[in-house]
C-alpha cells in the first residue's frame, strides 16, 4: 500500500468491482477510451490488474480516500514490453470517477506512483500517453513535470479511429528527483 496525504493506493478488493463497473459505463469517464465496458469486461479488467499486482508487487492500484475508504478510481504503473515503438517502457496511468475530478487526486496519486517507480523499482524513466484531445490528462502530465515527446498512432486502434492519435510524455528519474 502507498499512502499520500489524502489517498491510499492499494490492491483491489471485492467492494471495488461494482464501483468500477459504474465508472466504466460513464460516457464522460470513458470519453477517451474506445468504448464503454460491460460489467463482465470491467470485472475482467480488475481481475487482470489485481493479478499483475499479486505477481509483481505493483501495477494499476485501486485508489481510495483515506478519510472514508471511498473507492475513487485507479492510478499506477503498467509494463509495456512490446506494444509500442517506444517499448519497452513502464507507463503511468490513471482513471478516476467523475465526482473526484479537479481536486488534485490524480496528480497526488501519480506523484506517489512515480516515487515508487524511481525509488523502489529503480526505473530510469516513466512514460504516459493519452489521446490528443484529452487535455485533462495532459494537464496532469504537465503538473507532474513530464515532457511532451511526440505524437503517435495507437497500435491497438485502426488508423482512421477518432482516438487513434496519441501524445507521449515522459519523465526521467533525475527530472523527478531534482
Amino acid at each position: 500500500m502507498i499512502e499520500t496525504a489524502r489517498l491510499r493506493l492499494r490492491q483491489w478488493i471485492p467492494e471495488d468491482y461494482p464501483h468500477f463497473a459504474v465508472m466504466s459505463t460513464n460516457p464522460q469517464v470513458m470519453q477517451y477510451f474506445p468504448k464503454l465496458l460491460t460489467r463482465a469486461e470491467s470485472d475482467a479488467m480488475i481481475d487482470k490488474m489485481k493479478s499483475i499486482i499479486e505477481s509483481q508487487g505493483w501495477g494499476f492500484w485501486a485508489v481510495e480516500l483515506k478519510e472514508n475508504h471511498q473507492f475513487i478510481g485507479f492510478v499506477g504503473l503498467h509494463d509495456q514490453p512490446t506494444q509500442f515503438s517506444f517499448s519497452p517502457c513502464v507507463e503511468i496511468g490513471w482513471r478516476l470517477d467523475q465526482p473526484y475530478w479537479g481536486q488534485g487526486y490524480a496528480t497526488e496519486a501519480a506523484k506517489a506512483a512515480l516515487a515508487f517507480a524511481f525509488n523502489q523499482l529503480k526505473l530510469d524513466k516513466v512514460v504516459s500517453f493519452t489521446t490528443l484531445e484529452n487535455e485533462k490528462s495532459q494537464a496532469v502530465m504537465k503538473k507532474l513535470e513530464m515532457r511532451k515527446v511526440t505524437t503517435f498512432q495507437h497500435p491497438a486502434l485502426e488508423p482512421d479511429h477518432p482516438l487513434s492519435w496519441h501524445v507521449l510524455y515522459e519523465i526521467s528519474k533525475n527530472e523527478f528527483l531534482k
